[in-house]
């Protein structure tokens, strides 16, 4: 837990400090390319299928065999080092934060289409309106930051590089490269690894914003429900932005009552989802450190 607790706060860290440097080394195209390969060696429709697979489990196995060989050695120092620097790979691959504060800075219709494009390129609606930034923002906090973090602090290395790879190959470039059927495939695996993941959202979500709000929300999206659909997540993050727009405007108007008018914001949805988002990973950090203490203790 130590391990996985430094590694966030070095993957953020670098990717605010070196963005350029982490971009380059977060680039997965040569995992395109090792697929590519891997499924021109396909002599059937059923090899096909698999191409996903055979492409994925061999380098998660050598980062498996890396994680055990390093396990235990110079008081876990290279086993620690190891960690940060796969999870900082993992992380992203684009700085969420970043590609919010674009489209709010955005300056013209064009430069705010690409900013749009960027933020939803891990998924989520690739509608503009509000609703859609908002559902892009936390779908993208999922697959960027907290799926990552949460497999990296179950499994480890090789368990962050597994989602990555799979989250690449379904929702990124990689995926015009898979044929139908392995790429179906992939989605629902995929979807077994980010279920958990958005359930956990959605409750610090509560815990951080309006509980009452966000657990109506929840219930009426179906998060209560054996399915693997986590558009539960999204429902929930729409009604808790709304709720604080409401707080926002209630304070905006009672400002204004004493005279004191409030800066104009554009996209403030956005704003407030990306807020939310922070939030969420706060309260992550902060039971992770205090599981950390109470081991150190017992």
């Amino acid at each position: 837990m130590f391990t996985t607790l430094v590694a966030v706060i070095a993957a953020l860290v670098l990717g605010h400090l070196a963005p350029a440097q982490m971009a380059a080394l977060r680039d997965w195209r040569w995992f395109g390319r090792w697929l590519a390969w891997v499924q021109g060696q396909s002599e059937t429709a059923q090899d096909n299928r698999h191409a996903l697979w055979l492409a994925i489990l061999p380098c998660v196995l050598v980062v498996a065999a890396l994680q055990w060989l390093l396990s235990g050695r110079l008081y876990g120092l290279p086993s620690l080092l190891f960690g940060i620097a796969v999870l900082a790979l993992c992380w992203g691959p684009r700085d969420l934060d970043r590609d919010v504060e674009a489209v709010i800075d955005a300056e013209d219709a064009n430069a705010c289409g690409v900013a749009i494009s960027q933020l939803q390129c891990a998924g989520g609606s690739l509608r503009e309106d509000t609703p859609s930034l908002v559902d892009a923002t936390v779908i993208n906090g999922l697959r960027r930051w907290f799926a990552p973090l949460f497999w990296f602090l179950l499994l480890g290395p090789w368990g962050v590089l597994l989602y990555r790879l799979l989250a690449q190959a379904v929702h990124g470039a990689q995926g015009a490269l898979l044929s139908p059927a392995a790429r179906e495939d992939g989605n629902t695996f995929l979807k077994i690894l980010e279920w958990p993941v958005a359930q956990l959202m959605t409750l610090a979500m509560a815990l951080a914003g309006n509980f009452d709000t966000v657990s109506s929300a929840w219930r009426r999206a179906g998060g209560s429900r054996a399915s693997l659909s986590i558009g539960f997540l999204a429902e929930a993050a729409r009604a808790s932005v709304g709720a604080e727009l409401v707080e926002e405007a209630e304070a905006a108007e009672a400002a204004r009552l004493e005279g004191m008018l409030p800066a104009d914001e554009r996209f403030p949805e956005l704003r407030d989802a990306m807020s939310l988002v922070w939030r969420m990973l706060l309260l992550w950090m902060v039971v992770l450190a205090l599981m950390i203490i109470a081991g150190w203790v017992g």
